[in-house]
């Protein structure tokens, strides 16, 4: 208990500034600790010097707050319920563009014949398969399996780019 006396103080100070960067409340984040120092308790004795280490949970706690946050996708509801002005407004459409962007990005990076038969696929005027074939001199039988190469390579790279998320309940 002294060990909460102790670290109340510095807890709360450290969680209020870090909280907003983490887009969480400060409270949140103390609670979050809190549960850290309990386990942690479980697993063996205290931390040595538990003020550094108070310091590291905080920043850790608040780290994985803002990746959460960057995974999470906001329920839309039913179908024709979403918010038209998150979709259509400024916000949406910067998103949109920085989504095209990155995949683009990506796409030129691939290996071999895949960024052109990717931005085919991409092409805002959506050729038929005979047509990407024709344009670049692939067969039609073809283009299935080697765009199903160049999207594995693409979720790949992206995989390494982007951390997966961690298991969670019983699939450890």
């Amino acid at each position: 208990m002294d060990l909460l006396k102790e670290l109340g103080p510095l807890l709360s100070a450290e969680a209020a500034a870090e909280a907003p960067l983490a887009g969480m409340d400060p409270a949140d984040l103390e609670q979050a600790v809190w549960v850290r120092l309990l386990e942690r308790d479980r697993q063996g004795p205290a931390p040595a010097e538990p003020a550094r280490w108070l310091r590291r949970a905080v920043r850790a706690e608040a780290r994985v707050a803002r990746r959460r946050a960057q995974r999470e996708v906001p329920y839309a509801g039913p179908a024709g319920c979403a918010d038209e002005a998150s979709e259509h407004g400024p916000e949406g459409e910067v998103l949109h563009r920085e989504q095209d962007r990155a995949v683009r990005s990506a796409v030129a990076r691939l290996p071999g014949r895949c960024p052109e038969l990717m931005t085919a696929f991409l092409s805002p005027r959506d050729l038929t398969y005979r047509e990407i074939a024709g344009e670049l001199g692939i067969s039609q039988g073809s283009l299935g399996p080697v765009r199903s190469r160049c999207l594995g390579c693409l979720r790949r790279m992206l995989a390494a780019e982007v951390e997966a998320p961690g298991l969670r309940g019983r699939e450890r």
